[in-house]
Order: structure tokens, then C-alpha cells, then sequence
């Protein structure tokens, strides 16, 4: 089992977010979302990078809907309004917030 795939079966068991890393920069996780879920993301105070690991889904980000398939690499800004939604197949992302996140998901 890869380091990515343990931290994903964490964050199944766990609230769907296991972060591993938390340094003043940065703070990175594994979001994980199964197949229909509903994403109650709130906007944060940091900028965010998502690296999609496995699945497919599409992402809200300000008024923009994108599609989200493995090897994608996303960025939200700071603040702006985001959720992941029509999930399809198990969603597995790798997070990382700078400077490290301060709220909870």
C-alpha cells in the first residue's frame, strides 16, 4: 500500500479528510468522497491545491463547473466558494493548503 493510499483508507474510516503534514507554510491531506456524496466544503482562508489521485467527480469553484479525473491538478484561491459534486467513482485528493489550513473542512 502506497503512503497516498494508506492516508486514503484513513480518511475513509475517518471524516473523509486525514491530513499528514502540518508545518506553518503548509498543511496537506487525502480527501476522500465516495460515489454520490454530498462535499459541505466551506471557502478557506488559504490558497488550496488539489491533485486528483483516483476517481471522477466535477468541481464548483466560484461560477465555474469543471471536470476532475485522475493526474488533474486544481487550485482555488483563498475565499472562493468551492465543492466537489456528481461524483461517480470514489474520489481520492491529495490536498495541500498554504499556509497551513487554520479551520476544519
Amino acid at each position: 500500500m502506497t503512503a497516498v493510499e494508506d492516508e486514503a483508507a484513513k480518511a475513509r474510516r475517518a471524516d473523509r479528510y486525514s491530513e499528514f503534514l502540518r508545518v506553518k507554510s503548509m498543511s496537506a491531506g487525502v480527501y476522500v468522497l465516495p460515489p454520490g456524496a454530498v462535499d459541505h466544503q466551506q471557502p478557506h482562508d488559504e490558497d488550496e491545491v488539489y491533485y486528483v489521485v483516483r476517481g471522477q467527480a466535477m468541481l464548483r469553484h466560484g461560477s465555474l463547473d469543471d471536470p476532475v479525473r485522475p493526474g488533474d491538478a486544481l487550485f482555488v484561491p483563498a475565499h472562493e466558494p468551492h465543492r466537489f459534486h456528481s461524483i461517480t467513482e470514489e474520489l481520492v485528493v491529495l490536498v495541500v493548503f498554504a499556509p497551513a489550513e487554520s479551520g476544519g473542512r
